[in-house]
């Protein structure tokens, strides 16, 4: 699995530049607080960042180099933590051990000195399923920890962390995947296995990887292994039509071409999560643009400032509506056809105001 081959092994290679460079100051400061808190969506980095970060404090070489807080990854420490055979570093998946008993089994580890580096890192994954019980006895050991003790808790949901945890760590927001930062990661991969691919099917990756490094990488690998590395094959494995825009057609047709555009794209077996995300993606930076923020992209349609807010709010309700609907169509016709009624209505409204102006002058 790509996501796995090329999972970072160093500062430097950390795909989140906003993380890399927090991670990167952190190691160099002192002294190294003693509690994290990782946020952030799916696939963002944070456990690989742990692991880094547990390798670079426990490094053999990296004193000899205080002011690079990459760990070299060849002394026996790094490679230990690497292949997961470390007795310094402990991983506990919240989400299937997050019971008190669980955590003063490991808050019991955390009172011995550390067997071969100078920090015993305790990595808690999902850490906000830990259980109300459980981050109490958390509690006094974050509060007063040993000196040869570092935490980190990964968590894609900060509100559900107490505040009472969450105030006595370092929080590092990893935040969701930027596209150039997914890109890049992409183009990391390409390039280390030959492979031929154009920027427009970076760009299309970046897209739908759901702001996910992960997401990104095992689509790259799905396309691959389907040999769909052209751009339209690309797009029609996806379920992405190009032979015309969908908004263009709600802009400038009528409802019926609209409609049998949706049918035909369901027919040949396109994803309608993955088309209202490029809709809503679209109207973004249409949204940006008649608000007089500068973009990049070429946009397809010019509509109103009101039409893109109202076919936005339509579509994020039809986003929401896929999980429930038994006709996966559905949510997206409706949110069209409920456009197209508002234009048609606004039309009339355009169209009635002469007749009222003079019917009130002629009173």
């Amino acid at each position: 699995m790509y996501y796995l081959k090329y999972r970072p092994r160093t500062i430097d290679e950390i795909d989140n530049i906003k993380a890399r460079e927090n991670i990167s100051k952190i190691l160099i400061s002192k002294p190294i607080p003693h509690a994290y808190l990782f946020v952030g969506s799916k696939g963002t980095g944070k456990t690989s960042t742990a692991r880094i970060f547990a390798k670079a404090v426990n490094c053999v070489n990296l004193p000899k180099f205080p002011n690079r807080p990459n760990p070299c990854n060849h002394c026996k420490n790094c490679l230990a933590i690497d292949f997961s055979s470390s007795p310094d570093v402990f991983e506990l998946d919240a989400a299937s051990n997050r019971g008190i008993n669980e955590v003063k089994d490991l808050i019991k580890e955390a009172s011995f000195l550390p067997m071969s580096g100078r920090y015993r890192v305790f990595i808690i994954d999902e850490a906000h399923m830990i259980t109300g019980d459980g981050f109490n006895a958390l509690l006094k050991t974050l509060e007063e920890p040993p000196d040869t003790v570092i935490f980190i808790l990964a968590t894609t949901i900060l509100e559900k962390v107490p505040k009472t945890i969450s105030s006595r760590c370092l929080i590092v927001n990893f935040g969701k995947a930027v596209k150039s930062d997914v890109k890049n990661m992409i183009k990391r991969i390409i390039k280390k296995e030959k492979l031929a691919v154009d920027e427009k099917l970076i760009d299309l990756i970046a897209l739908h990887s759901e702001k996910s490094f992960r997401d990104a990488a095992k689509l790259l690998e799905e396309l691959v292994i389907q040999n769909k590395l052209n751009t339209e094959e690309a797009k029609n494995y996806l379920g992405i039509r190009s032979k015309e825009n969908l908004l263009e057609i709600v802009a400038k047709k009528n409802i019926k071409d609209a409609l049998s555009w949706i049918e035909e794209f369901s027919t040949v077996g396109g994803n309608m999560k993955n088309l209202i995300e490029e809709l809503l993606e679209e109207l973004r930076f249409l949204l940006l643009k008649k608000s007089g923020i500068t973009v990049e992209e070429t946009l397809p349609v010019d509509l109103s400032l009101a039409q893109v807010t109202f076919l936005m709010k339509s579509l994020n309700e039809a986003y929401n509506l896929l999980k429930t609907t038994p006709i996966d169509t559905l949510p997206l016709e409706i949110a069209v056809v409920e456009f197209y009624n508002n234009k048609i209505l606004n039309l009339k409204t355009e169209n009635l105001k002469p007749q009222l102006k003079s019917k009130s002058l002629d009173k």
